[in-house]
């Protein structure tokens, strides 16, 4: 260790916490309720400042601190997605709900995105169909058409984004309030 790394050290751990209050505006922006940001700040504080000892320049601390951040939101969207989930489950085993219908649900909405993908670019149809119609891994998708998983991911997104300007276009209200029985217009 050289003299200089406490020195360095302090100096980003000092450069984070003066943007304590732009990190926790970015992440209330992206969970929408304060304290959720709060809880996933002080976290991301806690493993940052046990690796700012590794970064070796303090105006690059804030943009590593940012990357830190937006997995952490991910993270923290994942756990409330798998809590949903499961809190759904339960319900529908209290419930008795046939699962019939979800397979009738399930049939019509695809049936609704299987008649707009070919509108869409052809990478974006097969990247969503891959994914999100197959349930094949993005990684394994990004493999099969030839490009990198970042690159997936972001294609993915766009697609995705597409997709619903489609089901908007096509199906008006239905897209916002949902539908069973779709008589969308169909171009």
């Amino acid at each position: 260790m050289s003299p200089d790394e406490p020195n360095q050290a302090s100096d980003v751990v000092a450069r984070l916490l003066a943007n304590h209050r732009r990190f926790l505006d970015f992440l209330t922006a992206r969970v929408g309720r304060r304290e959720d940001a709060e809880e996933i700040l002080q976290d991301a504080f806690v493993r940052g400042l046990d690796k700012a000892g590794e970064i070796r320049d303090d105006e690059r601390a804030v943009a590593w601190f940012y990357r830190l951040l937006r997995n952490a939101v991910v993270d923290h969207y994942r756990r409330a997605a798998a809590g949903r989930k499961a809190f759904e489950a339960r319900a529908r085993e209290a419930s008795g709900t046939d699962a019939g219908f979800e397979d009738d649900l399930e049939r019509v909405v695809c049936e609704c995105v299987n008649d707009l993908i070919p509108l869409l670019k052809p990478e974006y149809s097969d990247l969503i169909r891959r994914v999100d119609l197959d349930g094949d891994d993005v990684g394994f998708a990004a493999e099969a058409i030839g490009i990198s998983p970042g690159n997936a991911r972001v294609r993915l997104h766009r697609a995705r984004a597409a997709l619903r300007n489609e089901l908007q276009r096509s199906c008006r209200t239905c897209a916002a309030h949902g539908c069973f029985d779709c008589t969308c217009s169909r171009r």
